[in-house]
């Protein structure tokens, strides 16, 4: 008997679950929208804040070499040209980012 009750039971709570999740399904339009714009606003903000602080201290110590090293300069600035490159696609990778979650 307690077999059949805990079957009973099983299977009522199942269907009583499932039919509460199948009624949120007809919803007219994206309840998440606000959220994914959100999310996708504060991804570009990040990684451009983040990005121009990295270029900013790239670009403020390849300065304070070459100003303490004027020889150097043909030296660092391949180096300098890829690390801002690196940097900038970066950010554009958080644009791409953005750009999905929040279509």
């Amino acid at each position: 008997m307690k077999k059949m009750m805990l079957r009973l039971f099983s299977m009522s709570a199942t269907l009583l679950v499932t039919a509460s999740a199948f009624a949120q399904d007809g919803a007219a339009g994206d309840s998440d929208a606000g959220v994914k714009a959100i999310a996708a606003a504060l991804a570009i903000g990040i990684a451009a804040f983040g990005g121009a602080l990295g270029q900013g201290r790239a670009a403020a110590a390849a300065l304070e070499g070459i100003a303490r090293n004027p020889n150097a300069t043909d030296k660092m600035f391949t180096p300098l040209i890829l690390s801002l490159a690196l940097i900038e696609s970066l950010v554009i990778y958080a644009l791409v980012i953005a750009f999905v979650v929040g279509g």
